[in-house]
């Protein structure tokens, strides 16, 4: 058996220790397989909700380069709602948040699945409507087309986000090279882990006019 074989199932162990570890989600239904470090989960859960913490707690294990995320959401009887009931959810939830400029977001509901759009001017409320609408019960599923409208210059911006990789103890900022085109991120480069690969997207999404990241860091593990 190839060092390559073993590596993989080592991961693959790792993940599926680290989803039964996540008391969100319950691993009794979900498969895990692993191909040259890249996971993808597959089987089904009860919420959407699940389905996002089953991805999460499969990226925080150490060597993973990518999760393919194909559960399926099959909601349990008494969560089953109307997409009327549901859209009207989804609408008092994004008011309820003081970081959603909830009047400029339209929601569309279809079989469960959620449609956001709209225009705002900063990543966070994007996230944040997000966030809103993902534990409600009934949601099987969400699609974030809202936009985020460009606020400063390209230099402006690449100068805040390279001080912000500066500042991050999560990052080695040596390693990751950056390119900015009107409120368009590229980053590229190498890291040590899924966790840090995020951080540094966290990172570019914190800086204002930012409307979309290319992530094509790379995950080596040394």
């Amino acid at each position: 058996m190839s060092t390559a074989t073993m590596s993989d199932l080592d991961l693959q162990r790792d993940v599926l220790d680290e989803l039964r570890w996540e008391p969100s989600v319950n691993a009794a239904h979900i498969g895990v397989s692993v191909k040259d470090g890249i996971v993808t989960l597959s089987g089904h859960v009860s919420s959407y909700a699940e389905k996002y913490a089953a991805e999460k707690a499969a990226k925080r294990v150490y060597g993973v380069r990518a999760v393919a995320n194909e559960l399926d959401v099959k909601l349990p009887g008494s969560s089953q709602r109307t997409d009327e009931d549901i859209a009207r959810a989804c609408v008092n939830a994004l008011k309820a948040n003081i970081s959603v400029p909830a009047d400029k977001i339209k929601v569309t509901v279809n079989k469960g699945w959620v449609t956001l759009e709209g225009e705002v001017e900063w990543q966070y409320q994007k996230s944040a409507a997000d966030n809103s609408i993902r534990y409600l019960a009934g949601v099987t599923g969400v699609s974030n087309l809202i936009t985020v409208k460009p606020r400063v210059s390209a230099i402006e911006l690449r100068s805040k986000i390279e001080d912000a990789f500066k500042r991050s103890a999560e990052l080695d900022a040596s390693r990751i090279t950056l390119e900015v085109d009107g409120g368009k991120v590229t980053l590229r480069g190498s890291v040590r882990s899924w966790a840090e690969k995020e951080a540094a997207g966290r990172a570019v999404w914190s800086a204002p006019g930012v409307y979309e990241v290319e992530n094509l860091i790379s995950v080596e593990p040394w």
